[in-house]
């Protein structure tokens, strides 16, 4: 099983919806969630309809930012369990094999972060289930993650209680060390790795989930 979480700050142009589709032929990701898609449920369904491959559920954007889009493979059976615009929750499987995968877009803005530690936490309380939880939280739990520029030690310290009190713990990465770039050159160069995939992997029953293959893009 396999996860890929990316922002793609937009899938308004063919170019941009045919990297996409070209990235999910090559990798194969068992599940996909999408956040800035800045696309409305209906133009995200006609991408989805190029990969053969995939059901899917989308949330429109508000106006020019937003959008989200959740895909998984055919095979695995899935519920929308809910989704706003900063989140979609999934339910995978039956009875005792069931677990629970979360696409989670944080707020933005510094201000309204606490918004989403709150919202991460209603999610953490509504089941028992395994969880994953995968997106953009729009934060790092640490200063080494970023290269330019400098966080709020508050900041990240506000995000890592809230990924201690929902039982989430964070997965080895592997690759390039940062994951965005804000494509400017010199001193106005930022690049950060914000957190994408979290893990909750034990239920009440002690039951564990494995995973075998995680994309982190």
């Amino acid at each position: 099983m396999s996860l890929l979480s990316l922002n793609c700050r937009g899938l308004g142009n063919p170019a941009a919806v045919g990297g996409l589709c070209n990235l999910l032929r090559k990798e194969a990701p068992s599940f996909v969630f999408l956040c800035e898609t800045k696309l409305c449920s209906t133009e995200l369904h006609k991408v989805r309809n190029k990969l053969d491959d995939y059901e899917g559920f989308a949330v429109d954007c508000m106006g020019k930012s937003g959008g989200l889009a959740f895909l998984w493979k055919r095979k695995y059976s899935c519920s929308i369990v809910s989704a706003t615009v900063h989140y979609i929750d999934v339910e995978v499987g039956e009875g005792e094999e069931k677990w629970r995968v979360t696409g989670f877009y944080g707020w933005p803005a510094i201000q309204d972060r606490h918004l989403s530690w709150q919202q991460l936490r209603i999610l953490a309380s509504s089941s028992p289930l395994p969880w994953i939880c995968m997106g953009d939280f729009n934060e790092i739990l640490y200063s080494t993650e970023m290269k330019g520029g400098s966080r709020m030690q508050w900041q990240m310290n506000n995000f890592r209680d809230a990924v201690d009190e929902c039982g989430l713990r964070d997965l080895p990465y592997e690759g390039y060390e940062f994951t965005f770039d804000n494509g400017q050159g010199g001193d106005a160069n930022r690049q950060c790795r914000p957190r994408s995939i979290n893990v909750r992997m034990s239920c009440s029953n002690g039951r564990e989930l494995a995973l075998e293959r995680l994309c982190e893009t």
